[in-house]
């Protein structure tokens, strides 16, 4: 049977301001992607997601970003190497605490945003990445874009490597996520969205934004938790693959 681990963004928030319900979308993916304080989330928010993901069996990971709350770690940043490895490992650092108090452990790293997209292409920043996950002290997992140099460095450095598919993201004809900003790079039809995801899960393949069919084989696929309506889309999704003969359950 086809598996695939479904993994959405949660714990953006800060402070009183709150963007992702938390609460619901836990009962329906198998990985957290927890904001670690950068782009978004904070101590409390941490604590909360990570006691309630513990409970619901999902695991946690650490989301980390470029140090960029005002706006939402998704401004281009130009972050020393060095600097940008303290900072990712000080990342995952603060999630752990929460989630050893919640009797469990950060099971693996993804980059947000900005920092996801430019180490698609970069090398020194990617390896900057890795050497962050390394700091915190565990070869940690990480999810990437298939092709990635960061998902090639990390693999190097003896990281195992998870590559991850959007199901609510078009892609451009070279496998890499159409900029935001640019129209239709954010699938926003939901019945368009489940067709992709369970393709993606099945075949390993998508019709990117140009038109042609395009493969992304991938053992991970994500859901923005930021998008509207984000509940009852992830439902759908999940139930989608279900009736599709996938399995959804976190990767090994």
């Amino acid at each position: 049977m086809v598996t695939i681990d479904l993994n959405a963004d949660l714990g953006e928030g800060f402070g009183r301001w709150t963007l992702t319900d938390d609460e619901r979308l836990l009962s329906v993916v198998t990985s957290a992607n927890v904001a670690c304080g950068f782009h978004a989330g904070d101590a409390l928010t941490m604590r909360r997601v990570c006691a309630r993901a513990a409970e619901l069996g999902v695991r946690i990971g650490a989301q980390v970003s470029y140090r960029d709350l005002a706006g939402f770690g998704r401004r281009a940043m130009d972050v020393p190497p060095q600097e940008l490895a303290a900072e990712v490992a000080y990342q995952i650092g603060a999630l752990e605490v929460f989630a050893r108090a919640a009797g469990a452990a950060v099971a693996y790293v993804k980059p947000h945003g900005a920092l996801y997209n430019r180490v698609v292409h970069d090398g020194e920043q990617a390896a900057a990445v890795v050497e962050g996950v390394l700091l915190a002290g565990r070869a940690l997992p990480v999810l990437g874009l298939p092709g990635s140099r960061f998902l090639a460095a990390a693999g190097a450095a003896g990281l195992p490597v998870v590559t991850e598919a959007f199901g609510d993201r078009a892609y451009t004809d070279g496998g890499t996520l159409v900029p935001r900003g640019t129209d239709g790079a954010v699938v926003s039809d939901p019945d368009e969205v489940v067709s992709r995801s369970v393709g993606l899960a099945r075949t390993g393949s998508v019709r990117a934004h140009g038109g042609r069919e395009i493969s992304v084989a991938a053992r991970s696929l994500c859901l923005h938790g930021d998008t509207p309506g984000a509940v009852e889309l992830a439902r759908r999704v999940r139930a989608g693959l279900e009736r599709a003969g996938v399995r959804v359950e976190a990767f090994a």
